[in-house]
This record gives C-alpha cells, sequence and structure tokens, in this order.
C-alpha cells in the first residue's frame, strides 16, 4: 500500500482563491474551452466546458501560516487551475496525478520551517506513478523532510504536495 497520499489544495484554501487569489488578484472563472487543464481542486484534467479559473497559489505559505512558521524567501506563488465551483475534491486516486510517461516532475523537499531541503528532477517513464513513489521514498526518508511539493519541470506549476506520513 503506498503511505503517500497526494493532497489537492485545501477546501478552506480553495473558498479563499475563488474570490482573490494568493496574489489578491479576484478570480475570473471561464469556460474550458478545450479540458486537459491539471486541476488542483480535485486532481485531475478538466474536460471541456467546465467551469474553471486560473488563480495564483501560494502553497508553502499557506503550509507555513497552518505551521506557525515563516518560508522567509523560500515563499512564492504560482499558476493553478481549479475548478471556478466547489467539485467535491478528488475521486480515490490509484497513484499519483498527473503521471504519465515523458512528464518531467520536480520533487522539491521542505523541512518543518519550511526551507528547502533539496529536489529531484524526474523524467517519467514507463512506470510513473511507481517513479513518483519511489522519489517521495527517498525524500522521506530523510528525517528532516516535512512535506515534498511535487511541479511540473516545464512552467514550474505546483501540482500536488504530500506530507509525511
Amino acid at each position: 500500500m503506498n503511505p503517500y497520499a497526494a493532497l489537492p489544495i485545501a477546501p478552506e484554501a480553495l473558498a479563499a482563491l475563488r474570490s482573490r487569489d494568493d496574489a489578491d488578484r479576484p478570480c475570473l472563472p471561464y469556460t474550458d474551452p478545450e479540458g486537459d487543464a491539471p486541476l488542483r481542486c480535485c486532481l485531475r484534467r478538466s474536460r471541456a466546458g467546465e467551469n474553471i479559473a486560473l488563480v495564483s497559489y501560494a502553497p508553502l505559505r499557506r503550509w507555513a501560516r497552518g505551521a506557525g512558521v515563516d518560508p522567509g524567501a523560500y515563499d512564492e506563488q504560482g499558476p493553478v487551475f481549479i475548478h471556478a465551483e466547489d467539485c467535491g475534491g478528488p475521486a480515490e486516486a490509484d497513484g499519483p496525478p498527473f503521471a504519465h510517461p515523458g512528464a518531467l516532475r520536480a520533487a522539491r523537499r521542505y523541512d518543518a520551517r519550511g526551507r528547502i531541503l533539496g529536489g529531484r528532477v524526474l523524467s517519467l517513464g514507463e512506470e510513473p506513478a511507481a517513479e513518483i513513489e519511489d522519489a517521495l521514498t527517498e525524500a522521506f526518508a530523510d528525517p528532516r523532510t516535512a512535506l515534498v511539493h511535487v511541479r511540473a519541470v516545464e512552467f514550474g506549476c505546483f501540482l500536488f504536495e504530500v506530507r509525511r506520513p
């Protein structure tokens, strides 16, 4: 059994982002004409015709606030796609989301103070879920690792978070 659960953006954060994002911009929903946008609220790709929004999200800042720490210079924000309305979150997953052969991913490790401990770039092959799970196993083998952010290398986009099991 995989001990590493990919976490979507938390419901309370989504509620805030659907009003104003982490860059203090208003949420501007639109109808997705083609689909395939990586939705961080439910950890799946969008479908054509869904009402979505592209918002700025600061995952480490939000985690740090809850942990009572200051991420300092490691705080960053970037674009993520979400459903414009509550979608109920992810369905039960059978592996890490957004994992497919040929994808480039970065697994960035953070300690309990919100400081980067290091990371690993992954060029996913024929067993992408296993490769991401191996990278998470490696990351959490370091007892200092509190959480891992998995990102798309091409755009640097935050995809999902995994916390120490």
